[in-house]
């Protein structure tokens, strides 16, 4: 008899929701951000019936409480590759690549998310990896400290190792295999109050970039955030200001419109937590089984904050490089998210979702209306994008935009830096140059995916459907 697998999608579901449990008992002010969420969503589907009935449409509603993206921080090319293994028995692949270094934040990055519209229906987890490039930071010292004590990291046990190649020989988990992956998995991301560095070492990675420090200091990538959707992001931006929470200043992303497109971020900024320093270093190989509380002196680390999305419509690539330039404009004049002028700076986006359709800006989901009466000598003669045109028009074809899965750049570092406290001049000259080569190589056999090409996938999908629905 053929061994029965747990699919990737439940694995998936249950180590996000393992991931969310431990977030919550790590982090209690998590909790309180998850209920903040939740009781703007409930509200925001009460008052609005037409995007209740657009999340039905796109399947969207009842992933609307799963809807979660972790971040972690990574130190070595090994370390991703082992996570990048990790992640693909939940069939979560890396997709699209992010230089942050141009924005002080000394890393780049991809998102491990599914790529299949089948498994984001199922469960869209995604997490943000991001590795630290050691070869952006200035000064010697600090460089060589990150690389020496990186080096003997090891930040997976043995038996989640074991297990992911018992994966990849077999080509899956049985019930219980997965349920011991999901708990050795979780145990990664855990935090760890004991650092792997003295408190000289600690200050000598914090003055030169807090970012190192967070990486660099302790036995394991604790995850740094967990991530609810919202609906309404600016109402969460308000009721965190009312139940105190200490949040950012301003919501990173594309300004307030209409029609939201790609992804708006804001978060309570991160909290400060008692760490212990050993007298010094931990000789050998570091695991975080052996990072045990030993003796030493006490202080304090910022690292873990809560994290609120809203996720828009997918761009096209034509409409990624209007939102761009218009981003460009409003940063040379100084207008960062949250400054007067800044929303005027994006006047000029269309913002109906049938002008972002036919100027070919958003990536859309189409679906057959159920309309009677096609006559097929009408189409015709027609190219493919005359006769998506036609039948829209007729209306024997609805659409709805597909809902934008990946992040930006600019509004990741922005995060980065409103909580790390990272600043534009804190790493190297050589910032800016992103290095996609360099971080494909550090993936080993996996391959970064091209989002813009899973996007355009699964619009033609929905209308290759219509289309052998009415025979064309």
């Amino acid at each position: 008899m053929a061994t029965q697998f747990v699919s990737p999608s439940e694995i998936r579901t249950k180590f996000s929701r393992a991931l969310s449990s431990l977030y919550q008992n790590e982090v209690p002010l998590y909790a309180s951000l998850l209920k903040a969420v939740q009781d703007v969503n409930d509200a925001t589907l009460a008052a609005n019936p037409s995007l209740k009935a657009q999340l039905i449409a796109t399947d969207e509603l009842d992933r609307l409480s799963l809807e979660r993206h972790g971040a972690v921080r990574l130190g070595t090319a090994d370390e991703l590759r082992t996570v990048g293994r990790l992640f693909r028995v939940m069939s979560m692949h890396p997709v699209g690549y992010y230089d942050l270094g141009s924005a002080g934040v000394p890393v780049h990055a991809t998102c491990f998310r599914p790529a299949a519209a089948a498994e984001l229906s199922r469960n869209p987890f995604r997490v943000f990896a991001s590795l630290l490039r050691t070869e952006l930071i200035s000064s010697p010292a600090p460089r060589a400290l990150s690389r020496e004590v990186l080096a003997r990291r090891k930040i997976f046990s043995d038996r989640a190792v074991r297990l992911v190649r018992l994966c990849e020989e077999q080509g899956g988990l049985a019930g219980a295999e997965a349920d011991e992956f999901v708990g050795e998995a979780v145990k990664t991301f855990g935090w760890h109050p004991t650092a792997v560095v003295t408190a000289g070492e600690y200050d000598v990675l914090a003055r030169e970039n807090p970012l190192l420090a967070d990486v660099v200091a302790f036995p394991g990538p604790h995850v740094n955030h967990l991530t609810p959707r919202t609906l309404d992001i600016d109402e969460v931006q308000r009721a965190m200001l009312r139940a105190r929470i200490p949040g950012k200043d301003a919501i990173e992303g594309p300004p307030l419109r209409k029609c939201p497109i790609l992804l708006r971020q804001t978060s309570f900024k991160a909290l400060e937590e008692g760490v212990r320093f050993p007298t010094e270093r931990t000789g050998g190989r570091v695991s975080v089984d052996e990072a045990i509380e030993v003796g030493g002196v006490e202080g304090v680390h910022k690292a873990r904050f809560g994290e609120i999305e809203q996720r828009g419509a997918a761009v096209t690539r034509k409409g990624l490089d209007m939102y761009d330039g218009m981003l460009r404009g409003a940063r040379s004049r100084g207008l960062d998210a949250g400054k007067k002028g800044y929303k005027e700076a994006f006047a000029t986006y269309p913002d109906t979702w049938k002008e972002l359709r036919r100027e070919g800006l958003v990536w859309c989901h189409y679906t057959a209306t159920g309309k009677k009466g096609l006559e097929t000598g009408d189409y015709e003669g027609l190219t493919r994008g005359e006769l998506e045109e036609k039948l829209v028009e007729d209306g024997f074809v609805t659409y709805e935009p597909l809902v934008y899965e990946d992040f930006l750049p600019v509004s990741a570092a922005g995060i980065f830096q409103s909580n790390l406290g990272v600043k534009g001049n804190d790493v190297s000259k050589e910032a800016g140059k992103g290095d996609q080569e360099g971080f494909q190589k550090a993936l080993g056999d996996l391959v970064i995916m091209d989002q813009m090409k899973l996007y355009e996938k699964s619009q033609a999908e929905s209308m290759d459907k219509c289309l052998a629905h009415f025979g064309l």
